[in-house]
């Protein structure tokens, strides 16, 4: 039995994948103007105080947060801390193109994640899409020729990429692992800056670290701020948003096609402010990839 999506919610789960393919070609665009962890906290940080003028009260003693600090400390850690300065760290040396795909392996990490640490059971249909999507990755980190997959020929930011992806599939196994109320939930703009809170303190403090160690000197100007209130207010606050509402009208596994549209829009937007056309691997990897998704998803 098929479900009829409304123009509405195809419209909130495609926004999201267009937000977060521009802020791959933003991060590209700005890679000289300030170091790739500073860049993740001064985005972290705008967004923490638009959030904060929407749910300002969840920082109160009653709202039920501070029982839970230590959960949403570590949700802060993995899912704005680590994975958002890592895709950054990861476009200093791969491309928009490359990074996204790279990352459309999620559900290959999502599966062992679940497994190893969960203790969620992984079907034949997961482990046959889950093939396919190695096999989508494998044909972005080659660039298309096989051999290189022998030669290892991996450049620092897919490393990067992959290590994000981990981070990322730990942050969302624990989001459906919740013992908070539901209120704290329910409520998107509070839910989120519970997150935010403690992501800017983790980002922050790797920020003051890529100093310590030399970093390159920011670049003010007025293209670095428009750069930086996009990343906040576009890819943070308006596509966590359309998203949650999306996935609560469709569903998470409907929502998980919709997904595999940021590499797509990210080479459409490459190829109009980078100049970094797309190639023909890019197409083939980006086919095995929702392949895999949908075989992974389907149901017997």
């Amino acid at each position: 039995m098929s479900t009829r999506l409304a123009p509405k919610t195809i419209f909130l789960l495609t926004l999201p994948p267009l937000l977060w393919a521009g802020n791959a070609i933003v991060g590209r665009l700005v890679h000289d103007l300030l170091p790739p962890v500073l860049l993740n906290f001064l985005r972290w940080l705008i967004a923490f105080f638009v959030l904060l003028a929407l749910a300002g009260p969840v920082f109160r003693p009653q709202a039920g947060l501070w029982r839970h600090w230590k959960r949403y400390a570590m949700l802060g850690l993995l899912g704005i801390g680590l994975y958002n300065a890592l895709q950054y760290l990861a476009l200093q040396s791969s491309t928009p193109i490359n990074v996204t795909l790279v990352a459309s392996g999620m559900p290959v990490w999502m599966m062992l994640t679940g497994r190893l640490f969960f203790a969620v059971r992984v079907t034949r249909r997961q482990v046959a899409g889950a093939v396919l999507s190695i096999a989508g990755v494998l044909v972005v980190l080659a660039r298309g020729e096989w051999r290189h997959v022998l030669e290892l020929r991996l450049v620092a930011g897919d490393l990067f990429m992959i290590l994000a992806t981990i981070a990322w599939s730990l942050y969302s196994w624990m989001l459906t692992r919740t013992q908070e109320p539901v209120a704290l939930r329910a409520d998107w703009a509070g839910f989120l800056l519970a997150q935010v809170g403690f992501g800017v303190l983790w980002s922050g403090g790797f920020a003051l670290g890529e100093q310590a160690l030399g970093a390159i000197p920011v670049q003010w100007s007025w293209t670095l701020a428009a750069a930086l209130a996009y990343v906040a207010i576009g890819p943070a606050v308006i596509a966590f948003r359309c998203w949650g509402a999306g996935v609560q009208q469709a569903g998470p596994s409907v929502g998980a096609f919709f997904v595999n549209l940021t590499p797509l829009f990210t080479a459409l937007l490459s190829s109009a402010f980078l100049g970094e056309a797309p190639h023909g691997y890019h197409a083939i990897a980006f086919a095995l990839i929702v392949a895999g998704i949908v075989v992974s998803a389907r149901r017997s």
